[in-house]
């Protein structure tokens, strides 16, 4: 069976290729119109892109999305990208901190000495969170310095793992657990599948306020399990690669229950954030673009692709006459017939 290192040299290989796309599924936001508004009376320095976002200030509506952690690549890509998120003020992400259950030591997990004021989201499966004690959680929030965790959900992509999870009871009830004992926010995160509405409303109950929503249409991390797969569930692999909730719909699907969402699974630019954010995100992540930026430059290449990012941001405001990214929700705009669909 592949050790942890093996799998994530695998994920970071396959996920800056283009195998692992979905097949026919999109994210749905290209079906977000904003309607341009020629006369905003703004100037471009007018727009305000600072957003609160569990309880920190970042200075533009993006995190730099989990990605890696527990090899040795690991180390430099997280160290270079979240030296970027100081740099812009902007959230990061790790990877699965799962590495660190059994290591101590693994790599990839320590960038506060390059990013010491960032919000930065540390990251575990909900079924490793079940399992583990709640002072080896503390732990690991203490050694990688995180300001929030996120507790990712993939039942999906566990079943079609090499040796993945197939248990997933007690989730709920671990949720609560570590939204009681943590001094830090419980993020509720999916990995490429997106969150529903009932998923939303039950996190919400639990009094949990911020979720990923992690959505379909990006990278297909069933995709991504079923080229390392096994024979016996490769067949299961292809039938559900394209399996989950749109990103667009996922968000929409979330209105109105007083969530923070972060809105992830295939977000392209700084015109898939605004659309995000006008369908009522409070901000967006992008994983994969800035992976395939540092891989062709390093971080000098990843930070200029995030300040593009932010700049499409600016512009996506100004020509809707937003001031601040939380305006975008007022804006006017037309939704296409799929999207409206999941309205709830």
């Amino acid at each position: 069976m592949p050790n942890h290192s093996d799998r994530k040299a695998d994920h970071l290989d396959l996920c800056a290729s283009d195998q692992v796309a979905f097949k026919a599924k999109t994210t749905l936001l290209e079906q977000v119109q904003l309607v341009h508004d020629a006369l905003p009376e703004l100037a471009v320095s007018d727009i305000d892109l600072t957003t609160q976002l569990c309880g920190r200030t970042l200075q533009a509506p993006l995190v730099i999305s989990a990605m890696t952690g527990g090899v040795d690549r690991a180390d430099a890509i997280n160290r270079d990208l979240a030296q970027v998120a100081q740099e812009l003020g902007l959230g990061f992400g790790f990877g699965s901190m799962r590495p660190l259950l059994e290591d101590p030591k693994a790599a990839g997990y320590r960038v506060r000495e390059v990013a010491p004021d960032i919000l930065l989201f540390g990251n575990l499966g909900i079924v490793q969170a079940r399992d583990a004690s709640d002072q080896q959680i503390v732990d690991l929030i203490g050694i990688s310095d995180c300001n929030a965790l996120c507790v990712h959900l993939n039942p999906a992509m566990e079943v079609i793992q090499p040796g993945g999870d197939n248990d997933f009871r007690g989730g709920l009830d671990t949720l609560a657990r570590l939204h009681e004992v943590l001094n830090v926010p419980v993020v509720v995160k999916e990995t490429g599948c997106g969150l529903s509405r009932g998923v939303g409303q039950r996190v919400a109950a639990l009094g949990i306020q911020t979720v990923d929503v992690s959505g379909a249409g990006g990278t297909s991390w069933v995709g991504v399990e079923t080229l390392r797969a096994r024979a016996a569930t490769q067949r299961l692999g292809e039938l559900y690669w394209d399996w989950g909730i749109p990103t667009g719909a996922s968000v929409l699907q979330l209105q109105g229950l007083g969530l923070e969402i972060i809105a992830t699974g295939g977000v392209r630019n700084g015109l898939d954030v605004a659309r995000a954010l006008a369908l009522g995100a409070t901000a967006g992540g992008i994983a994969r673009g800035f992976l395939i930026a540092w891989n062709d430059g390093g971080q000098k290449a990843a930070h200029q692709a995030a300040a593009e990012v932010i700049s499409e941001i600016r512009l996506a405001c100004l020509l809707t006459g937003s001031r601040t990214p939380q305006d975008l929700v007022k804006a006017p705009k037309f939704l296409g017939p799929e999207l409206v669909q999941w309205r709830p």
